[in-house]
C-alpha cells in the first residue's frame, strides 16, 4: 500500500489508502468547483463600496468604533480593511 503500512497492520494500510482515495476526489471536487466559479471562504460582511467608503473614513482619520457603528459591524472587521 502506501509508505510500508501493512507491515505494521493490514487494516492500517487499507485505511491509509482509502484517506489518500477521499483526499484525491475532495481535491478533483474542488478544481472542478472553482472551475465553475464557486467562491470559496467566508462572505464579506461589507459590500465593496462599504470597503471602499470605510477605508477613506479610516484614513480621513474617523475612529474604528464610529465608522463600525455606522455600518453595524464591529471595529474589528473596520481594522482589517
Amino acid at each position: 500500500m502506501i509508505r510500508g503500512q501493512t507491515g505494521q497492520h493490514p487494516t492500517a494500510g487499507l485505511a491509509e489508502f482509502e484517506r489518500h482515495l477521499i483526499l484525491s476526489r475532495t481535491n478533483e471536487g474542488k478544481i472542478r468547483a472553482k472551475a465553475n466559479g464557486v467562491k470559496f471562504g467566508k462572505k464579506y460582511k461589507l459590500t465593496k463600496h462599504q470597503r471602499e467608503e470605510a477605508l477613506a473614513r479610516k484614513q480621513a482619520g474617523e475612529t474604528l468604533m464610529d465608522i463600525a457603528k455606522t455600518y453595524n459591524v464591529s471595529h474589528m472587521t473596520i481594522s482589517g480593511l
